[in-house]
């Protein structure tokens, strides 16, 4: 059902992979609640994604980047700009990669140089997209930006590996340039931190499925779907949530403020006689 949050309001999605994404059913939300949009990933997603298939569904322009770079971050909103016909009013930040985690080294063990390149993918890329946005002036007034993010950036997660300190450090960016482009242009910046996901990035971490069943049996509501963020991300881009900012705001079912559940134990404990 369409509320129409978005009418008449235009954005960038970066991340979308195919429909498991959460970056693809945010694209889908936004453009069902009225928005107008362009899409952008790293060429090799291009070629190994969906992603083509999202935009035709959408009739929505892709604009290939490698979020690392500032000219290809500078391209895609000068493009966007002419494509949708002036700044966009919300961005997603929807990147994550590390090398160490596919290749399986320990958290103990890390190739160092693969862990600068996740840093610069999983984390400085907001940094960057933001900085870009500024100086191109790629986003209105009142406009949002949105990060995805989780809570192994406060809590210990040990095979989300070195991603949770990718994560911890795309969060304080957050807060730090919400501080700027809320003074500067009235810019809100959040991050959202989400439940474990069954996304093709996610479900490659190892132990993912410990992580989501856990998760999902500590949770009062359970685990959040990408669906539901979608929904989610779709109030913090309109113009409902104009006066929150600078946030990590957790999506999560109620995890997040959870010490311990009866539940967790209760196919484990032994039935009363």
């Amino acid at each position: 059902m369409s509320n129409q949050l978005l009418k008449n309001k235009t954005g960038i999605v970066f991340g979308a992979l195919d429909e498991q994404s959460i970056a693809w059913k945010v694209a889908e939300r936004a453009v069902e609640e009225g928005a107008r949009i362009t899409l952008s990933n790293a060429p090799v997603a291009l070629r190994f994604g969906k992603i083509n298939e999202l935009a035709s569904k959408l009739q929505s322009e892709i604009i290939p980047a490698d979020a690392t770079s500032m000219e290809d971050l500078t391209t895609v909103f000068t493009r966007s700009k002419e494509i949708l016909g002036g700044p966009v009013d919300f961005v997603l930040h929807s990147i994550g990669m590390s090398l160490n985690v596919r290749k399986g080294k320990h958290y103990t063990d890390l190739n160092h140089e693969w862990m600068l390149k996740t840093m610069d993918i999983s984390a400085l890329s907001f940094h960057k997209m933001m900085q870009v946005a500024l100086k191109t002036d790629g986003i209105a007034e009142w406009g949002s930006v949105l990060g995805l993010t989780y809570i192994a950036a406060q809590r210990v997660f040990p095979d989300y590996n070195e991603m949770a300190d990718a994560k911890a450090l795309l969060e304080s960016i957050g807060r730090s340039f919400g501080y700027h482009l809320g003074t500067l242009k009235k810019i809100r910046v959040n991050t959202i931190s989400q439940s474990p996901t069954w996304t093709t990035a996610g479900s490659g971490v190892k132990g993912f499925r410990e992580f989501f069943d856990y998760a999902q049996k500590m949770s009062p509501l359970g685990n959040a779907t990408a669906e539901d963020c979608a929904n989610y991300c779709v109030t913090l881009f309109s113009d409902l949530t104009r006066m929150v900012t600078m946030q990590n705001l957790f999506h999560d079912g109620g995890f997040s403020s959870m010490g311990i559940s009866p539940l967790f134990f209760a196919e484990e404990a032994p039935s009363e006689k």
